[in-house]
């Protein structure tokens, strides 16, 4: 192994819960222990890789018609969550952004042919502040998040990844956020869903391992035809970010890092390199 390949950064996929659901002593979605195993595996994700420079997010709940890049050098945050205790909206995260970084990204965008646009305004979102919460508590490594893009096109999301891998020979850990099972139509009837879900999740175990690149995206770019899908994600959004990864993680395999049934449903996270 090279030099440049063991100092390269992993490229992750996470599953972030449900709102503030680790920063709660109740759970409104199923018991009181239904998200102590994901948030125990996100306070020690952090153990397993070279603390990174930077941190890159695509997060599941930002879509903007044109990938967005946020450039603010103290982001605040985006309650976007609604119905939880008083306290879940005064939680912190001083994370810095990294106004350099934002517009480097955009300059890597366009050389890939990639239309963005950089945003100094806007909030880190809870797919970004709620696992950073756990992963990195001291909020003390700057995180520069992304937009999806609204067309929710597979192909541009894979593209976006890929233009952002060499970011990755840098010391910039990125990192989809999202969740790997999103019917909460579903989850909220208390529906059977655990096998589907787990039909589904062996879809994309066999996909990330899968050694060709051209074969794994070609196969996430029809996911439509995977097992249940839009059973399983009705709307994208929250699987989009692992298209993202996808494309980052160029010829490289990835392996299943963790899983758990929080409400009955097969979640997991994913790591490539």
């Amino acid at each position: 192994m090279s030099a440049s390949e063991k100092s390269k950064m992993p490229v992750m996929y996470i599953s972030h819960g449900g709102g503030p659901c680790f920063f709660m002593d109740w759970s409104p979605m199923g018991p009181k222990n239904t998200w102590d195993q994901m948030a125990t595996w996100l306070k020690n994700l952090n153990r397993t890789f070279t603390r990174p420079k930077s941190i890159v997010v695509i997060s599941a709940h930002w879509e903007n018609p044109e990938i967005t890049i946020m450039s603010g050098e103290s982001p605040s945050l985006l309650f976007d969550y609604y119905g939880f205790p008083k306290h879940t909206y005064e939680l912190e995260y001083p994370a810095p952004g990294n106004p350099v970084l934002a517009s480097k990204i955009q300059a890597m965008l366009k050389d890939f042919g990639i239309s963005s646009k950089l945003d100094s305004q806007r909030s880190f979102d809870h797919g970004v502040f709620i696992p950073f919460k756990l992963i990195y508590p001291e909020a003390d490594i700057p995180i520069v998040q992304i937009s999806l893009k609204k067309n929710m096109n597979p192909a541009d999301h894979i593209e976006l990844g890929r233009a952002l891998a060499p970011l990755r020979e840098e010391g910039v850990l990125i990192v989809g956020s999202g969740m790997s099972y999103h019917n909460l139509q579903d989850l909220f009837r208390g529906n059977d869903v655990l096998q589907i879900s787990k039909d589904f999740d062996q879809w994309l175990v066999d996909l990330a391992q899968n050694p060709s690149e051209e074969k794994r995206n070609a196969l996430l770019k029809d996911w439509e035809k995977a097992p249940h899908a839009r059973r399983v994600h009705p709307r994208e959004e929250h699987l989009l970010p692992f298209f993202v990864i996808s494309g980052a993680a160029g010829n490289e395999t990835g392996v299943k890092i963790f899983t758990d049934t929080p409400m009955g449903a097969v979640t997991s996270g994913f790591q490539f390199g």
